[in-house]
């Protein structure tokens, strides 16, 4: 799973990628320094025979999907948990842990990713999910849904520095992006910008009730504008410290999204954690 992005170098006012081109400033950012690494899931495994019996079964079907289910990032391998009683549910979750990733809408539609990166718990009404995945498909069809509000900004006050070129230009990409493009950053950590443009800027762009948080490198807040693919992604330090203020166009944005070897590793580390339990239970 990405961590860090790339800095994006300082805004000019035209649109599209290599609008924003190389200035040689070196910038040092306060980075965190509590990363993010795997650790198996706590539980006391003192569950009833009756109750960890098909935990542990649904982990191996689970991890037999996994190993025949190529990774795509809108390939899915998803199972309901309903059919399970409520006992035997609690206890795949709590054998599956919790991970670095949640995922809040207005609804009651929410995701959690586990100890496995990629193996997200999705619950909602008439819900309880566990899915391997990218990113859970149903939130990204949800924030995918998003429609361009009709009116565009009004009148910018006089006062304002970058914020009014720079919000055509978020609007106007917004109102062309198609779903698998590649992301176009603005790094607002990097522009002249004033507080009351980014108030400005903020308060034209809207949010709606959809947010990311992933925990992987310090705390990164992700959330929905009210605008189609746009998103704001703001990173802190251990200290809440704003360290990273940007502006994303893209489907969903990259650290929130596993890839590849997230997908291998968790493989891996399911087996592990399956041998594991099947060791502690014969004991």
């Amino acid at each position: 799973m990405m961590t860090f992005p790339i800095p994006v170098v300082p805004f000019k006012p035209s649109i599209g990628p290599g609008s924003q081109p190389l200035d040689e400033v070196l910038v040092t950012l306060d980075v965190p320094n509590d990363v993010h690494a795997y650790r198996p899931p706590v539980s006391e495994l003192d569950a009833p025979p009756e109750v960890a019996g098909p935990a542990l079964a649904f982990l191996k079907t689970l991890l037999a999907e996994l190993r025949e289910t190529p990774f795509s990032p809108l390939q899915v391998v998803r199972f309901s948990l309903l059919d399970y009683p409520p006992a035997v549910r609690a206890e795949i979750h709590e054998l599956l842990g919790e991970g670095e990733v949640s995922v809040l809408t207005a609804g009651d539609l929410r995701a959690q990713e586990t100890a496995f990166t990629g193996i997200w718990r999705i619950r909602g009404e008439g819900i309880d999910d566990v899915e391997a995945s990218s990113f859970p498909l149903a939130l990204r069809e949800l924030a995918m849904a998003r429609a361009m509000p009709a009116a565009a900004a009004p009148e910018p006050p006089a006062d304002l520095m970058n914020a009014p070129a720079l919000y055509h230009e978020i609007r106007s990409l917004s109102a062309i992006w198609r779903a698998g493009r590649e992301a176009h950053i603005v790094n607002l950590s990097l522009l002249p910008a004033t507080p009351d443009d980014l108030a400005w800027l903020d308060e034209q762009l809207g949010r709606i009730s959809f947010s990311i948080l992933s925990r992987g490198f310090g705390n990164c807040r992700i959330t929905a504008t009210a605008l189609p693919h746009v998103w704001w992604v703001q990173y802190f330090n251990n200290m809440e410290k704003l360290i990273l203020n940007s502006l994303e166009i893209v489907d969903i944005p990259a650290v929130a999204l596993a890839a590849q070897e997230d997908y291998d590793e968790t493989i891996v580390r399911l087996d592990e954690w399956i041998v594991s339990i099947e060791s502690a239970l014969d004991d």
